[in-house]
């Protein structure tokens, strides 16, 4: 049992379980019956994105210090209690089941799913080693 961080519409990988999409806004372009066949996600969670403002800030960071500063807001933002409390819950969960969580961004080291990654991990999530 763990959670696999993947990239959205990627292929999935065996045993991979439900994909969570864990971004601000669904596919352009991709009727919503489609979301789980195309592989995208089977459930959203936008919860767990970056707000508009910090997702950005994250899209623009070209330096370390602009991706530091991304990093340091979207913490901010997942540290408010409704945020933390999803957070706990799929770290539980994945000493249960197998599902993944994930975003559009190409590398992950460049997105908010390392960030996200991270925080599951300090909260005793099994995490599997998927992209």
């Amino acid at each position: 049992m763990a959670i696999r961080v993947v990239r959205l519409g990627s292929p999935r990988a065996e045993g991979e379980g439900l994909r969570i999409g864990t971004v601000r806004r669904p596919p352009r372009g991709v009727p919503k019956a489609e979301f789980a066949v195309r592989n995208w996600y089977d459930v959203w969670l936008p919860n767990l994105a970056p707000s508009l403002e910090t997702m950005k800030l994250g899209l623009g960071a070209k330096t370390r210090a602009e991706w530091a500063a991304f990093t340091r807001k979207y913490l901010a933002e997942m540290a408010t209690p409704e945020h933390a409390h999803l957070i706990e819950l799929l770290a539980a969960l994945s000493h249960h089941s197998n599902f993944s969580v994930g975003c559009y961004c190409e590398h992950e080291a460049h997105c908010h799913r390392s960030v996200l990654r991270e925080l599951l991990a300090r909260k005793g999530a099994r995490l599997d080693g998927g992209t």
